[in-house]
């Protein structure tokens, strides 16, 4: 692939000017670069040419295979043999030809039986132009999906759901893979597992091209990219790594947040109780006979590996799980089915998850996603009221967003988008605040700018906090 002179725009503005990059077959590229400046966007150009308003990629060594593969299918293209694995995932609803899932719908057991599973995923888009290495029996045992071939998408954890991104790119045994952040969201072991495997996909004979944090190049790795100044540096990785620079954030004006944060007033002898709950799917049990007492102003680290039951605990706290009502659950010194409504419980609760992003409505904006805080809804369902959107603003303010608050909320980069979610999680003031790997898909320094902000908000409030973490 040969990229020449060519500029890279976004909805009006410009992200990278005259970028000119070479890769060629057997190389393994890391495509670093501080939050917001166009490393996402670059990764999707390299397949689909989006974006690039001037200049041409060309694709010389894709285009002399085209004959042979159309001879099979006439319709075979360039892009059949590019993959490209991104951050976020749409699985749809097998009873809808429109519909994508909702929020809470993997903890409706009823729901999720419209929803494919893992197999059936992986074998509708296996290459039939192009068998190879990466078969269908390969891909399930590399990626430790064989025990969940009859799970319906909807249930898998995020960590597992990434797994599967991947398995359903390789499947299709591509010349080029693009990858992004393909390490985040993974815990110790599985990510060390990742690196053995992202050197057995070199050694096939596949490319990669990856998104990733200057901190975590894998040792496969041959060639940066770095995006620096609105302009894209390429070397080998040894030239490029006395250049490779660190990402500095600016600080942020605690005064600000001790201001903006809201006094929880309300004083809660028990925030979360449970005693000997557990939650099973039919035959598998996720959670079993579990006790647990948060106190307020505790703050609590809640860790297990992926598929462990993390979410699925959280999520009877949060309301989203019928089953909190066949178990014994005290949520702010009331018992769960009490005739307490949802509502009341998540008025109390401010959340932050790593996927959360996925299920607002394309047309939302910053300002919309952070005003739908006070209302607790995927999305700002009624006029923007003046007083809680000059709220929303001050709070997108104080956390460094430099965005306007009218910029669609998903043409963000993703470090962005989960501040403006902690900005809507904080805005109307919740006694609870759950971060549910808050920090995944960022690099770490973006790592440390939020952790800091979390602790700012500890020292300044008697906010009670439950933070789900692979990492202490």
């Amino acid at each position: 692939m040969k990229i020449k002179n060519a500029s890279l725009h976004r909805y009006s503005k410009t992200l990278l000017d005259q970028i000119n990059w070479t890769i060629n077959q057997g190389e393994h590229w890391a495509l670093i670069g501080p939050a917001g400046s166009g490393k996402t966007s670059l990764l999707r150009a390299l397949r689909t040419q989006a974006f690039i308003s001037r200049g041409e990629i060309n694709y010389p060594v894709l285009e002399n295979m085209l004959p042979e593969y159309q001879k099979v299918n006439a319709f075979f293209t360039y892009k059949d043999l590019i993959s490209i694995v991104g951050a976020k995932y749409e699985f749809r609803d097998l009873s809808s030809s429109s519909s994508n899932l909702y929020y809470q719908q993997r903890y409706n057991s009823l729901d999720s039986e419209t929803v494919e599973t893992v197999e059936a995923h992986i074998q509708k888009l296996r290459s039939v132009e192009r068998p190879g290495y990466w078969t269908f029996d390969r891909v399930v045992s590399r990626f430790g999906l064989v025990h969940l071939k009859d799970k319906q998408l909807i249930m898998l954890s995020n960590g597992e759901a990434k797994r599967l991104l991947l398995a359903s790119e390789l499947v299709k045994n591509p010349v080029l893979l693009l990858m992004d952040n393909p390490l985040s969201g993974l815990d110790p072991e599985t990510r060390n597992e990742m690196n053995k495997i992202l050197s057995e996909i070199g050694d096939s004979g596949i490319s990669i091209v990856m998104v990733t944090s200057s901190h975590e190049i894998p040792e496969m790795v041959t060639h940066v990219a770095q995006i620096k100044d609105y302009s894209v540096v390429t070397g080998s990785k040894e030239d490029m790594s006395s250049s490779i620079s660190q990402v500095k954030y600016p600080s942020f004006d605690k005064k600000q947040i001790e201001r903006l944060l809201i006094p929880v007033h309300s004083h809660y002898k028990i925030m979360v109780k449970m005693n000997n709950i557990s939650v099973r799917y039919g035959e598998r049990i996720i959670l079993k006979n579990v006790d647990w007492e948060v106190k307020q102003k505790e703050r609590w680290l809640l860790k297990g590996h992926n598929g462990a039951g993390k979410s699925t605990l959280l999520s009877l706290i949060t309301g989203d799980n019928p089953q909190s009502y066949s178990n014994d659950i005290v949520l702010f010194d009331r018992k769960r089915g009490s005739g307490e409504s949802i509502w009341d419980i998540k008025q109390k609760i401010g959340l932050v998850s790593a996927e959360l992003y996925q299920y607002f409505p394309s047309t939302s904006t910053c300002l919309k996603v952070v005003e739908s805080g006070f209302y607790d809804t995927m999305g700002l369902f009624r006029a923007s009221d003046p007083e809680k959107a000059v709220k929303a603003k001050e709070w997108l303010e104080v956390l460094q967003v430099s965005e306007p608050p009218h910029t669609l909320f998903k043409n963000l980069s993703e470090s962005t988008q989960r501040l403006v979610l902690l900005a809507r999680a904080l805005v109307k003031g919740p006694p609870l605040l759950i971060l549910d790997e808050p920090c995944q898909g960022l690099d770490i320094d973006q790592q440390r700018f939020f952790k800091l902000l979390i602790e700012t908000i500890c020292e300044h409030s008697d906010i009670t906090i439950i933070y789900v973490s692979h990492f202490q």
